[in-house]
C-alpha cells in the first residue's frame, strides 16, 4: 500500500525536477547567444562626454510680442499683478539644455549634434572623470545635425569609427549618453532599418541624411552621443526619435558614420560644409509610372523637371528620366538622391545610371554647389476666361505675356477642377498643364483634339507646372 501511494508522488516530483532542469539549461544556452556589453562599456565610456549649454532667450519688456493665449495672460496679470516684483518683465533670460558627445582625438575634438549646441552662448563639457572644460565651437552643420567642438586638453580617450557598409538590420547596437543628465547611461537594442529617410518637417534639415533606425531607448539628453557596434566602433550619432510623449517608444534614428566623417572632416578643415547639387526636381516612381515606362518595380527617382542652368541640364538630363544609380550608389526612391548628391564634393565628376525611353543609359555630370544654387520663387498667374472640357477641368490659354513671365513656350492653366478624373490625379487650380500623354498643349483646341484619341485602358502621363516646378501626374480615364 505504501509503495503504491508513493510511486505517483515520486513520479510527479521527478517530472517537476526535469522541467526545472530543462528551463535552466535552455536559459543558459540562450544566454550564450546574448551579447555581453561590459567590456565594450568599460573601454568606450571614458570617451563619452556630457554637453551643457547656456544660452540667452531674447525677450521684450513689453507684452506686444507675446504669442500665447492673451486672454489667459491678462487674467494672470489681473490676479497676480499686484504681487509681482516691480522689475518683472519678459526681457532677456538665461536658459540651459543638455546633450551628449564623444571624443574623436586625444587633443580634444568632440562630436555632438547641431541642435544640442545651436544658439549656445557657452558650452561646458564634463568628462567621464568629472573634469569640466569650456568648449570652443569649431563648426556646425544644420543640414546633417552635426557639430564639432574642442576643449583644451591632451591625452584624452577616444572612440574609433566603424564602417557603415557593415551595418545590418538585426545586429546588436549600444548607445551611451546622458539622458535627463544621467551620465554614463547605457541602452542596447538592434538595428531596425538601414537607410531610413525622414520627412523634412520631422528632421528640420531636408533629406540630406539617410538614418540608421534602431529600437534603442534613446531619450532627451542622448542626442549627440555615439551608437556602437559590438566591436566598440561608432557607426552612428544619435539624433532623432519618434515619440508622442517626448520619451523613447523604440523608434530612434542615428546619423550614419560615413556622413559624420564627411561633415566632421570639412568642419575641421574649414569650419563649413559644402554639398553637391544636381538641379533636378524629383519624385518617387509610382506603380502607374512603372507601368507606363515598363519597369518591373517602382524604384528610382523620377525626374519631373530639370532646372535651367543647373548641373543636370548641362550634363543632358531630361524630364521623365528615371535615375537608378548615382556615383555607384543605388537610388531606391527619390529620398535617396539628395542624400547621395549631398555627399559629393562640388566640382567632382560623377556617373549617373538612368532609364530613358526604356533604355539604360549612363551620364557623366559635374557636381554643382548646393549653397551657391539659387532658389526658384513661385510665379503668380493672371486671370483668363475659362473653358470647360470632359476631363473634369476648366482651363484657360496663357497669354504671350504670361508665357514670357513663366518662361514657357506653351501650356494651359487650370482654373477649376470640376470632375473626378482630375481630382483623382491630384490636379489643382492654378496648375499649368504642359503635355498630356506625351503631346504638348498650347490651346484648348489642342486639348480637345488629344482628348478624342486618349486610350481608356491605361494610365496617362500628364506634365504639370506648379509653383515654378514641373511634375508628372497620372491620369486614369476609366474611373
Amino acid at each position: 500500500m505504501f509503495r503504491t501511494k508513493l510511486f505517483p508522488q515520486l513520479r510527479s516530483v521527478t517530472i517537476i525536477i526535469a522541467f526545472i532542469f530543462t528551463v535552466l539549461i535552455s536559459t543558459q544556452a540562450a544566454a550564450q547567444f546574448l551579447p555581453d556589453f561590459t567590456e565594450l562599456v568599460e573601454q568606450s565610456a571614458p570617451a563619452i562626454v556630457n554637453v551643457t549649454i547656456r544660452s540667452t532667450i531674447t525677450g521684450n519688456d513689453s507684452l506686444d510680442d507675446y504669442d500665447g493665449d492673451r486672454e489667459e495672460l491678462e487674467e494672470f496679470l489681473e490676479y497676480f499683478g499686484d504681487r509681482l516684483p516691480e522689475d518683472f518683465n519678459l526681457g532677456d533670460r538665461e536658459s540651459s539644455s543638455l546633450g551628449s558627445g564623444f571624443i574623436i582625438s586625444e587633443d580634444g575634438y568632440i562630436v555632438t549634434n547641431h541642435h544640442v549646441i545651436d544658439g549656445a552662448d557657452e558650452i561646458t563639457i564634463t568628462l567621464d572623470d568629472q573634469r569640466q572644460f569650456i568648449a570652443e565651437l569649431i563648426g556646425s552643420d544644420q543640414r546633417s545635425d552635426l557639430a564639432l567642438i574642442k576643449i583644451a586638453a591632451e591625452g584624452l580617450p577616444t572612440v574609433p569609427f566603424g564602417d557603415v557598409e557593415d551595418v545590418k538590420v538585426g545586429q546588436w547596437v549600444l548607445a551611451i549618453g546622458s539622458p535627463f543628465n544621467l551620465s554614463r547611461s547605457v541602452a542596447a537594442g538592434v538595428v531596425s532599418f538601414v537607410g531610413r529617410s525622414l520627412p523634412p518637417q520631422i528632421t528640420g534639415q531636408g533629406n540630406y541624411v539617410s538614418f540608421i533606425q534602431t529600437d534603442v531607448a534613446i531619450n532627451p539628453g542622448h542626442s549627440g552621443g555615439p551608437l556602437f557596434n559590438l566591436a566598440g566602433e561608432v557607426i552612428g550619432v544619435n539624433s532623432q526619435i519618434y515619440s508622442n510623449s517626448g520619451g523613447s517608444i523604440g523608434l530612434s534614428f542615428a546619423i550614419p558614420v560615413d556622413i559624420a566623417a564627411n561633415v566632421i572632416d570639412q568642419l575641421m578643415q574649414s569650419g563649413n560644409v559644402s554639398r553637391g547639387w544636381m538641379g533636378v526636381a524629383i519624385a518617387d516612381v509610382t506603380q502607374d509610372q512603372a507601368d507606363i515606362y515598363n519597369l518591373a518595380t517602382p524604384k528610382g527617382a523620377f525626374v519631373n523637371d530639370v532646372l535651367p542652368g543647373g548641373p543636370a541640364e548641362t550634363a543632358g538630363f531630361q524630364t521623365e528620366d528615371i535615375i537608378l544609380r548615382y556615383d555607384g550608389g543605388e537610388i531606391r526612391n527619390s529620398a535617396d538622391l539628395p542624400y547621395q548628391v549631398g555627399l559629393s564634393l562640388p566640382g567632382s565628376e560623377v556617373e549617373v545610371e538612368l532609364i530613358r525611353d526604356g533604355r539604360l543609359e549612363n551620364i557623366l555630370m559635374l557636381v554643382g554647389d548646393l549653397d551657391a544654387a539659387s532658389n526658384q520663387q513661385p510665379i503668380l498667374l493672371g486671370d483668363l476666361e475659362p473653358r470647360e472640357n470632359s476631363l473634369g477641368l476648366t482651363v484657360s490659354e496663357l497669354t504671350s505675356r504670361e508665357k514670357q513671365r513663366l518662361g514657357l513656350e506653351f501650356g494651359l492653366r487650370i482654373d477649376e477642377v470640376t470632375g473626378q478624373v482630375a481630382e483623382r490625379a491630384g490636379l489643382q487650380e492654378g496648375d499649368i498643364i504642359l503635355s498630356l500623354n506625351g503631346r504638348e498643349l498650347d490651346s484648348v483646341a489642342d486639348l480637345v483634339e488629344i482628348n478624342a484619341d486618349l486610350p481608356t485602358e491605361s494610365p496617362l502621363p500628364l506634365l504639370v507646372e506648379r509653383n515654378g516646378l514641373q511634375s508628372f501626374f497620372t491620369l486614369m480615364l476609366d474611373g
